[in-house]
């Protein structure tokens, strides 16, 4: 199986810059987007051969996530069962039969971390909704993650250091996640890969200077590392702020 992750930093925005190839040329049994900034019934957009599954914050024009899968799920849920969490559009998951993918879209810790708390409250919440799936088969985890995880993870980590996204508390997050039985797909097959990013501000030329951060993921459960393939970051994709990234499983 084939799955893109890719934030798309407003579905409507990117359906004007090529969208319907670029999917396209995925390829792909699963495209997960996040960002999508969508209420329901503000776009009418398929895809032959695929069915696709929503979730929408409350907010107009914020968050949102959505996942197109080719595979028919045995089913999906949206939001992660809590209410404090659920209404700002974050988590898609669908079944399949052999495993669980999960499309999430984190909250951003914001300036001056001002939304840190409910950062923390959060990723507590979230561990708990992916380890109770992960108790019953194994769990594909995509998204948009908002941290960078280690110091090779971003171009200048010393200026960055308990920026958001770069916060002591939200990469401890980030390792928890891993020590729960977690796996960085990515870094499990480039361990020492630098200057890897998926995300780059718009500002000062950064994407062209390649000054990024890699904060887009696919985790995968411990028992399907014997299947994984392949972990990639498409940065020649464009469109977004951020790039998609991919993962393939035998």
């Amino acid at each position: 199986m084939k799955f893109i992750s890719w934030n798309v930093n407003g579905l409507r925005a990117i359906c004007g810059k090529g969208f319907d190839k670029i999917f396209g040329d995925f390829d792909a049994d699963a495209v997960c987007l996040q960002e999508t900034k969508l209420q329901q019934g503000q776009i009418d957009l398929a895809f032959d051969g695929y069915e696709s599954y929503w979730n929408y914050a409350d907010k107009k024009g914020y968050s949102g996530t959505a996942t197109f899968t080719r595979r028919k799920p045995l089913g999906c849920t949206v939001g992660i069962g809590v209410d404090e969490h659920d209404h700002e559009g974050r988590v898609v998951t669908v079944e399949y039969d052999d495993l669980y993918l999960v499309n999430v879209y984190v909250p951003n810790a914001q300036g001056e971390l001002a939304r840190l708390p409910y950062r923390m409250a959060w990723e507590n919440a979230f561990l708990a909704y992916v380890k109770d799936l992960d108790s019953r088969k194994p769990v594909v985890i995509c998204g948009d993650m908002n941290v960078a995880h280690k110091e090779i993870d971003l171009a200048n980590p010393k200026a960055n250091r308990n920026n958001p996204g770069f916060s002591d508390e939200e990469r401890t997050c980030f390792s928890r996640l891993l020590d729960n039985g977690f796996v960085d797909t990515f870094r499990h097959f480039h361990p020492d890969k630098e200057k890897a990013y998926s995300w780059w501000s718009y500002r000062f030329r950064a994407r062209e200077k390649n000054i990024g951060w890699r904060i887009d993921y696919f985790l995968v459960s411990e028992r399907l590392v014997p299947r994984l393939a392949s972990a990639e970051i498409l940065c020649d994709i464009t469109g977004s702020d951020h790039c998609p990234v991919s993962l393939e499983i035998n």
